[in-house]
């Protein structure tokens, strides 16, 4: 390997890592908002960043499963609009995409990761209450900090780190109460 081809793979991993810390930036945000639906579209748009970083990165458990991700964010997001999208037909439906694509893309044990934490910020969502919200992806993230950590998404890592406290930092803001009312 020549000094030109290390620099370019150099290149594309800074690259690759700068992807998902967008990512972090989108959830640190969507953290801050009190609203559900302001939450899921910073986080639907973190979701995106990670994505594109897993994919790129070979992790593609990770990428598909935040794809399921993205695409039940954006359910809850029109389920005003569309009241089919809430039911739990759909929520079935997720879980099972959810299986079927970890099953597709298994990469050993490692694959249950992003499964779990998906699986159980899907089920957090579907009360539509902020504080089983928050409760829900403080479960979820250290599930997806340890994939992370094996993957090598270091925005990931400081994204799901960062997750806890500000998770923690709105619970304090807003109070048990009031987001057990949203």
């Amino acid at each position: 390997m020549n000094l030109e081809s290390l620099g370019s793979i150099n290149g594309n991993l800074i690259f690759i890592q700068c992807i998902g810390f967008i990512g972090v930036l989108l959830f640190v945000i969507s953290y801050q908002i009190k609203a559900n639906k302001g939450l899921f579209v910073c986080q639907m748009l973190g979701c995106l960043m990670f994505c594109i970083q897993f994919f790129l990165m070979g992790a593609y458990t990770g990428a598909i499963s935040l794809i399921i991700n993205i695409i039940r964010n954006i359910l809850l997001i029109k389920s005003k609009d569309w009241k089919w999208a809430k039911s739990k037909i759909v929520l079935a439906i997720i879980l099972i995409a959810l299986i079927v694509s970890t099953i597709v893309t298994w990469n050993g044990p490692i694959s249950l990761l992003p499964f779990a934490s998906i699986a159980v910020t899907t089920l957090g969502y579907w009360t539509n209450n902020a504080l089983k919200i928050r409760l829900s992806q403080m479960i979820g993230s250290p599930c997806y900090l340890v994939y992370d950590v094996l993957v090598q998404s270091w925005g990931g890592v400081v994204s799901e780190s960062i997750a806890i406290i500000s998770i923690i930092v709105s619970i304090c803001r807003f109070g048990w109460k009031n987001l057990s009312n949203e």
